[in-house]
């Protein structure tokens, strides 16, 4: 990461590659499957109703999101 920030103006280029670059490495790492497993696990248990209202908070319009 560099040491020194500087405006890239529209968009930002190197945040973009860094990005890039950490899902390509989360991808390879061998760590997708047991993160999809829990993630299944969290979605079939006691955390389905937290999950599903999380959902639709996140779908919903801004000034009509409900409050948490």
């Amino acid at each position: 990461m560099a040491t020194t920030q500087r405006n890239e103006g529209e968009g930002n280029k190197t945040a973009a590659r860094e990005y890039n670059e950490a899902q390509t490495a989360f991808a390879q790492s061998g760590k997708v499957k047991p993160a999809a497993d829990a993630a299944k696990k969290a979605l079939d248990g006691s955390e389905k109703a937290d999950l599903k209202k999380a959902e639709e908070i996140g779908k919903a319009p801004g000034k009509d999101a409900p409050k948490i």
